[in-house]
């Protein structure tokens, strides 16, 4: 934070009084002392002075030189101000250095001492400064002075203003500034106090009349005490611990201060409730605990009263919670409003009063970073007939807010910053029109739907507009820019959007970053982007672009940082050398593209050219123009020859893909010395030999893809050294040998192990070490040995993946290697990418495995592909199998198993794939759910199986029925029986009573 742009009163009264002592108000000339003109040449000799700035110290009159001043009446001198006032080589190199001379102590009447900002090149602090008995004024900051600070300036007891800041000292206590006895103003900021012990605050407690304590980015630590009975700052106005790791509460005795105008604590792990007694300090002006994340508030309590005279309130990244109220608009001077990145909820309040001296209201992710108003004063202008007069910044960022944007934000009439982006608004962008002093325009990761208004067009002083990843829709046209001259930064990427302009439109601006990736802005290359001679950043990726790309591309592009235009369907050949500027990103991948493939005509970070058809071998020299690339991806193009032994010398390569390619030879030996990759993928070419050792090397490696190629021999020992691999896919070769024992034990990260068709011999070495394991793939080689491995110590399998994460590697800005498996499920192969994290897969199947079926994979309740067929597994199907819940394929095909199908098999509700076929199993096959659904082929080859979906009916069925059919004869002739009988006493029942009737 720039202390100077806050100044406090109390410094402001120190300062006057101090000028009061040390200038010759009257004007008079004043004869200096001899013995003080004399310590001063003294000086003034061991001093190194470039620019010649003590060129006035000469004659007999000191008090007339540069930086000196002199009592009014006596003529000693009391000041010396010797500071830098160009730091930054405004007017030539104005740094004094050399040496400090003990002739000071000679000045008796010194009060004012000022060697800030020059550069004493780390000489100690001279611990004679402790003799200075009179002086009040030291300022020592941006000196360059080191060493150990001497305690003898405890000994000044008459100090009162002490400045330090950013000085390579070494401290280890501060027990001589309890000498300080009449210190007002202390600043240590940016001074190494990691060594001074936690009772730091009790001993600068004592100090009575501090006004200003400001010590961030000190390395301080411990805690400060809650308790108001061990404080005696009862003066102070001014603390700034900000960036030091004092990890307490915030403590309860500043809310009676009444004095304090600026406390800032950012990034000092503070924990615990915001005191709301903080609302109610009478002349707090600034309050920053940004940076803390874990102090919380709710916002109705927070700001339901007080904060009558804050101007600056940050409180980014914590954990204030719940809805904003409207009752924010009582804060009548705020300035500056910070919640990024917070848990706000609920909607943007529909009216949020009328904050007349508002300057500064920001919800956003970023610090102080010195962004205040000039002015913290009220404005005598404010017109309180219109809602937030004078808000200039607004960014509600990062929190949780939904609900549609309400209409006041388009009567901000002085609103510069207007920031909404990252959280789940919904509904249309409103009409900005009456904005005319918006400059940035952030809306970007939101649900905005509808069109994008014209009146974005009307904003003459817009210069960053932001709307992307929404779903927005409809078109945009030229009155969208009309009047955006001064346009530099424009993101509409993520979107529905069409560009419809006339084909010789000249843009208003000269735009700096131009992304609209995924809006449509072909059929041909924009012709418009020819006058953007400025840009930097370029994102034309998915914007259904076609043809070639225009010869009047490449003479702005030695400006580009990022080139992107992938996803299109660019064709023809590229420039070679291809014009980007120095260390830029370069994607071009998923086109047409075609030719040799391109160097850049300037060293360059990353490069991808995948999925287009570019030929011929890789360059040799590739190491030579880019000898710092991070990231290099030419996969599945027509590239042919021999991967040259030069990638070696490309040090800082974190991913190289050279996938899909027709790429002969051996495995370079000199990849290993690319320590720093994370990602290597060669998979599907014709690379011969073995595996090379070296690989061994590469520590950071987290995922390794060679299947598909013809590499032959063993396994080398140095891969168990890969302890951060997570994929080791090696499948589609010719490896032999048997799979060593550290397969099982040297990964505790691995998710994907893929030996799938080789020639791998032996028994399966036990899974002892692979708790992280969700795909395992042994298929098509020679193993055998007992199927019984360990497989209740795959923990990773015992739970389905309930949440997705996308599994990337070596990601560097906004490039990254994808992680991806094709797996052979159902019968068919699937290649995962995005839904890879959510696979949990095992496939042992064409191996010579033996031993019954395996009774701890039924634990293994996250499976979702299980094949073991084409094994010699025998014994029955455990009844438990049905703990496979999130099974959808289950292949035990040609085995030996016998015994029933397990009734238990229809609660499989997810199983959409089934064989069984080609085994011993027996009895009746069950009916029901999933079963339903599945045909002969599911259950063929197994002679004791019968009833559908088989041809052959069970015995048990037709005796069943037989009997059946009997019962129902003999139900039959009972049914028969009792008709007659109901019929002969129906007749009786009406005959007898007659007869009787006739008779009398």
């Amino acid at each position: 934070m720039d202390r100077s742009l806050v100044l406090p009163l109390a410094i402001r009264v120190l300062l006057l009084l101090t000028t009061e002592l040390i200038y010759n108000i009257n004007g008079m000339s004043i004869e200096c002392l001899k013995p003080d003109r004399e310590a001063l040449i003294a000086f003034r000799n061991g001093l190194n002075d470039p620019e010649n700035r003590l060129e006035s110290w000469k004659g007999p009159n000191c008090c007339q030189w540069r930086g000196v001043r002199c009592a009014n009446t006596t003529g000693a001198v009391t000041a010396i101000d010797l500071h830098n006032p160009y730091p930054l080589g405004e007017q030539g190199f104005w740094n004094l250095s050399g040496e400090i001379s003990p002739s000071l102590t000679k000045l008796k009447s010194l009060r004012y001492l000022d060697l800030s900002y020059n550069t004493f090149n780390d000489i100690p602090v001279p611990d004679f400064f402790g003799s200075l008995k009179k002086l009040q004024y030291l300022n020592l900051s941006n000196a360059g002075f080191g060493d150990m600070l001497p305690p003898s300036l405890g000994n000044i007891s008459s100090l009162q203003y002490l400045d330090m800041e950013n000085l390579n000292l070494i401290v280890d206590n501060l027990e001589w500034a309890g000498g300080l006895v009449s210190l007002k103003y202390l600043a240590m900021d940016n001074i190494d106090l990691s060594s001074v012990k936690s009772d730091w605050f009790k001993i600068l407690s004592k100090l009575r009349y501090l006004t200003e304590l400001h010590m961030s980015d000190s390395g301080l630590s411990g805690s400060i005490s809650s308790s108001p009975m061990t404080v005696n700052f009862t003066l102070l106005s001014v603390i700034d611990l900000s960036g030091n790791q004092i990890h307490s509460q915030i403590p309860n005795w500043l809310v009676n201060i009444s004095s304090l105008t600026l406390i800032s604590m950012s990034d000092c792990n503070l924990y615990g409730r915001i005191p709301l007694g903080l609302s109610d300090l009478p002349i707090l002006r600034l309050l920053d605990l940004s940076g803390n994340q874990n102090l919380s508030a709710s916002c109705s309590q927070l700001f339901r009263r007080g904060w009558n005279r804050v101007e600056v309130l940050n409180l980014a990244q914590n954990k204030i919670h719940g809805k904003l109220p409207s009752s924010l608009g009582n804060m009548s001077s705020l300035a500056y409003f910070d919640l990024f990145k917070n848990n706000v909820e609920g909607g943007i309040p529909s009216t949020i009063g009328r904050l007349c001296n508002l300057t500064f209201f920001r919800l956003s992710g970023n610090n102080l970073n010195g962004i205040l108003p000039e002015s913290l004063e009220g404005n005598e202008n404010c017109n309180p007939a219109l809602p937030l007069f004078n808000l200039e910044h607004l960014v509600l960022s990062n929190n949780k807010l939904v609900g549609g944007l309400p209409k006041w934000l388009g009567q901000l009439q002085n609103i510069i910053e207007l920031s909404l982006s990252y959280n789940s608004l919904q509904g249309p962008i409103i009409a900005f029109r009456s904005l005319k002093n918006l400059s940035s325009l952030g809306l970007q990761a939101n649900k905005l739907n509808g069109n994008l208004p014209e009146s974005i067009g009307q904003l003459p002083e817009l210069s960053v507009l932001d709307v992307s990843n929404n779903q927005l829709t409809g078109t945009i046209s030229e009155a969208h820019f009309s009047n955006l001259s001064k346009l530099r930064i424009l993101h509409l990427s993520s979107n529905s959007l069409r560009l419809i302009v006339n084909t010789n439109w000249v843009p208003p601006f000269q735009v700096r970053n131009l992304d609209m990736g995924s809006c449509y802005l072909g059929p041909l290359f924009p012709l418009w982007l020819k006058s953007q001679t400025e840009v930097q950043y370029l994102d034309f990726s998915n914007a259904s672009i076609s043809g070639p790309i225009p010869s009047w591309f490449w003479k702005i592009s030695p400006n580009l940082s990022l080139l992107n235009v992938s996803h299109n369907q660019l064709e023809g050949r590229l420039p070679n050398p291809l014009k980007v500027a120095p260390f830029a990103d370069v994607d071009l991948s998923s086109n047409l593209l075609e030719g040799p493939i391109p160097l850049p005509s300037s060293e360059i970070v990353s490069l991808e050219l995948s999925n287009n058809t570019f030929s011929g071998p890789i360059p040799k020299n590739i190491d030579k123009v880019m000898p710092n690339i991070v990231f290099l991806s030419l996969a599945d193009n027509q590239i042919t020859g021999e991967i040259p032994d030069t990638v070696g010398e490309m040090q800082i390569l974190q991913v190289i893909n050279l996938s899909g390619n027709n790429l002969t030879g051996n495995i370079p030996s000199t990849i290993g010395n690319c320590s720093l990759l994370k990602a290597i993928d060669l998979d599907n070419n014709y690379l011969v030999g073995p595996v090379p050792d070296s690989l061994g090397q590469l520590y950071q490696l987290q995922t390794l893809h060679l299947s598909e190629n013809r590499l032959t021999g063993k396994l080398p020992p140095s891969l168990q050294n890969l302890s951060s691999l997570e994929t080791l896919n090696l499948g589609g070769n010719g490896l032999m040998g048997s799979i060593p024992p550290w397969i099982g034990t040297s990964f505790p990260n691995l998710r994907i192990l893929s030996l799938r068709s080789n020639e791998f011999s032996g028994a399966i070495p036990p899974l002892l070490n692979l708790g992280s394991l969700q795909v395992l793939d042994l298929a098509d080689n020679k193993l055998n040995g007992s199927i019984s491995i360990g497989f209740r110590n795959l923990q990773a399998m015992v739970q389905p993946q309930m949440t997705n994460r996308y599994l990337f590697y070596g990601k560097y800005t906004s490039i990254y290697y994808k992680e991806n498996y094709v797996l052979n499920t159902k019968g068919t192969l699937l290649r995962y990418t995005k839904t890879l994290f959510l696979v949990i897969s095992m496939d042992l199947s064409g191996n010579d495995l033996y031993g019954d079926f395996p009774q701890d994979i039924t634990e293994l309740a996250g499976l979702i592909a299980l094949n073991l067929s084409q094994n010699h597994i025998s014994g029955q199907i455990p009844e438990n199998i049905s703990n496979l819940m999130e099974l959808s394929s289950l292949d035990l095909s040609n085995n030996r198993l016998s015994g029933p199908i397990p009734p238990s098999l229809t609660k499989l509700t997810s199983l959409s794939y089934l064989n069984l076929s080609n085994n011993n199993l027996s009895g009746k096959i069950p009916v029901g759910y999933q079963f339903e659904t599945f045909n002969t082929s599911s259950f063929g080859g197994n002679p004791g199986l019968c009833g559908a979906p088989l041809p052959v009916m069970c015995q048990d069925t037709e005796s069943s029925e037989g009997g059946r059919d009997e019962d129902e004869s003999k139900n039959e002739v009972i049914d028969n029986w009792f008709d007659l009988s109901l019929g002969v006493g129906f007749a009786a029942g009406i005959l007898v009573p007659f007869c009787i009737f006739a008779a009398k």
